[in-house]
């Protein structure tokens, strides 16, 4: 099963056809460079690894994001939000480029994205009171239905003949937001990309269709993460886990807030 979010994608731990020749097959390994010392188990990535760093990921991204809204002064809300979205995507990068896992690069990208989304909801928040709690009750239900479907329906077989597909479709939507960046860097608007009620028809097809998107990679993420225990990953794996649903979580929060700006009045 592999994943369409490049971390999981990258990484041969969670994928089965990969799994016998990423070296995960033993289960012991030597100790030091005797070659005479008893063999010693190797520790393996179980669900309560992932949950927990998961848990601790997202839990620096409020914090973050906690400390943005109050702290960050309003003249430099400009220059922090597309600074730590700028940052935020360098570090993600590293983070994938590297072999080894670094849990450092993964605690800054948490706290570099929580930085963004808390000026961004702050913003939000002052323009439609309430919004926030709601996008993040909304991202959580979500996110719940996803695991709950995917459990009671068993539904890997049906995220594995959906991945290839909707990881050209995600890749697609990336391409779009990142042009549509670098444009409204120079002042040019596309109405791809909005908030509030006047955002246009447009802005909303594309945020309903990167909600879809983002709830479908969350259903894959989920077997690719099965699939990663179910080999015998390394436990420092986990990281690379919790990264990849911290930046999916991240992405279906962000959608959800901008819905629901649609629907509210000024």
């Amino acid at each position: 099963m592999r994943s369409n979010n490049p971390v999981l994608n990258r990484s041969a731990s969670f994928n089965p056809r990969a799994g016998s020749q990423a070296g995960y097959a033993p289960q012991y390994q030597g100790r030091g460079f005797d070659p005479y010392a008893a063999p010693q188990p190797v520790d393996r990535m179980t669900m309560d690894d992932v949950v927990t760093k998961t848990a601790l990921t997202l839990g620096v991204v409020v914090l973050t994001a906690a400390a943005s809204w109050f702290l960050v002064p309003p003249a430099l809300v400009g220059v922090a939000w597309i600074g730590s979205a700028i940052a935020a995507l360098v570090v993600s990068f590293l983070v994938i480029g590297r072999r080894g896992v670094r849990p450092g690069m993964v605690i800054a990208y948490a706290a570099l994205e929580g930085v963004f989304i808390g000026i961004f909801s702050s913003f939000l928040e002052g323009l439609f009171p309430g919004i926030v709690v709601q996008a993040v009750i909304a991202t959580f239900v979500v996110a719940g239905l996803v695991l709950a479907s995917y459990k009671i329906f068993n539904l890997n077989r049906f995220a594995n003949r959906i991945s290839r597909g909707l990881f050209i479709a995600t890749g697609a939507l990336a391409v779009v937001y990142l042009v549509n960046f670098v444009l409204s860097l120079f002042g040019v608007h596309t109405g791809l990309i909005g908030f509030g009620p006047q955002a246009g028809g447009l802005a909303f097809i594309v945020t309903a269709v990167a909600i879809v998107l983002a709830t479908m990679n969350l259903l894959v993420d989920f077997a690719a993460i099965e699939d990663g225990v179910r080999n015998g990953a390394p436990a420092d794996q986990s990281w690379v886990a919790a990264f990849g649903l911290t930046v999916t979580m991240v992405w279906l929060y962000t959608e959800l807030l901008r819905l629901l700006s649609y629907f509210r009045s000024n």
